[in-house]
């Protein structure tokens, strides 16, 4: 009788929320972000290691999880983007913020769509290299324009950093997340353009993405004034979550069903509702008791995508992205700096702070699942799972080294006085 069961859905969930809680408490004492222990778990679950959870549940039945979770996230990410706070920062934030984004797509596309092709071959894939090749190289571009912020706080916490590289480090970090989203945007409406029958056109290659990101923008906005206008009026906690949940998920479909942006939508969502809403805080904080359970079922159910066939190639390709990705945001931001005249240790070191690389990264990866052939969707999820595990070893060393070597780690400092 034993011998008969299968693993199903439900049973999937709570492995993964339970094998997901322990092995992020595990991190955190290996003094790891908890979403590594989260994508950990999901691997040692996957089919090609212990294949507790089977591979259709993955890839089809459990996507929902991935269309709530990135729903959640891209609203929260809106949310942070205050306008008064983002007034505060400069003008120096949004130059070097743009400088070092594009310079993280454009270094990764380029060296992608040159490079691939001699690191795997598909050539057993139907389609031609521009159906291939340059869709795999843009969607992965657009993703690695993403740094994720927890990382980044945790370290700043910790050495108590202040100063204008600190100051200037989480703004740019505040809005690298939106930046990515955007530049998603463009890159999965131009894939659809470059597999398209009939082929590339000048209209589908800039036309189509600008129209996608203004009319996922209009939704979000028309959405986000409603959820304004509705918020004042909800008095209980538990509703306030009721209708900010309902309203974030039917933004997500409604987007996904005219062809926009889910993500872009629901972060205007968010953007409204934190600039215009009378106590918008109280919806943020509700949302505060759903975002963990969430981000434990996205994050150990994307390590369960990990795939042993391919992770040879696919490591030789996440490796490369951390390369390329570092290349991009450490001259990007030189060329921000030095464009908006900002304090030269922000020229010299603000590069080496913004590798760490997690949430919005998958997140944004799992919207391609449509775009490309389901080979090159396993290569290219399992080439960014890499990359993230190698940000989280990298990242948080270059993260300190930054802020020592720019004299703002004043723990740090005085317990290093106090030693000598």
């Amino acid at each position: 009788m034993m011998g008969s069961f299968e693993i199903g859905p439900l049973e999937s969930l709570g492995i993964l929320l339970l094998c997901g809680y322990f092995s992020g408490r595990l991190a955190n004492r290996l003094r790891f972000p908890r979403v590594t222990g989260y994508i950990a778990a999901g691997i040692l679950l996957s089919p090609s290691v212990s294949g507790i959870i089977p591979a259709e549940l993955t890839q089809t039945r459990l996507s929902i999880i991935n269309d709530i979770a990135l729903a959640v996230i891209a609203f929260s990410i809106g949310g942070s983007l205050i306008f008064s706070k983002l007034k505060l920062l400069g003008k120096k934030i949004f130059i070097i913020n743009l400088t070092e984004a594009l310079g993280a797509f454009c270094v990764t596309f380029t060296l992608l769509a040159l490079l691939s092709p001699s690191i795997f071959q598909l050539n057993h894939f139907s389609g031609s290299s521009a159906e291939v090749y340059l869709p795999f190289a843009l969607i992965i571009a657009a993703v690695s324009a993403a740094t994720a912020p927890a990382a980044i706080m945790a370290i700043v916490h910790e050495y108590k950093a202040r100063g204008p590289l600190t100051t200037t480090l989480l703004g740019v970090v505040a809005l690298d997340d939106a930046m990515a989203i955007i530049l998603y945007a463009f890159a999965s409406t131009a894939v659809q353009a470059l597999t398209q029958a009939g082929g590339p056109s000048l209209y589908r290659m800039a036309a189509e993405p600008a129209l996608t990101i203004f009319g996922s923008i209009a939704l979000g906005a028309l959405l986000g004034f409603l959820l304004s206008l509705m918020a004042p009026r909800i008095n209980k906690k538990e509703s306030r979550l009721i209708v900010l949940l309902g309203t974030t998920f039917l933004c997500s479909a409604i987007a996904a069903h005219l062809g926009l942006s889910p993500l872009l939508a629901c972060m205007m969502v968010g953007f409204l509702v934190a600039n215009t809403a009378r106590h918008s805080g109280r919806l943020f904080q509700a949302l505060e008791d759903v975002e963990e359970p969430i981000f434990v079922l996205f994050f150990s159910l994307a390590g369960a995508h990990f795939d042993f066939t391919v992770i040879k190639t696919a490591g030789a390709i996440g490796f490369l992205i951390l390369l390329c990705r570092f290349a991009g945001k450490f001259f990007g931001t030189r060329l921000g700096a030095g464009l908006s005249h900002a304090p030269s240790v922000v020229k010299r070191y603000l590069g080496y702070g913004l590798l760490p690389s997690a949430g919005v990264t998958l997140g944004l990866i799992f919207m391609a699942r449509s775009l490309v052939q389901p080979p090159v969707f396993e290569m290219m999820v399992n080439a960014v799972l890499a990359s993230v595990i190698l940000n989280e070893l990298v990242a948080p060393p270059l993260v300190k080294y930054a802020l020592k070597a720019a004299g703002e780690a004043v723990e740090a400092s005085h317990e290093n006085k106090r030693d000598s």
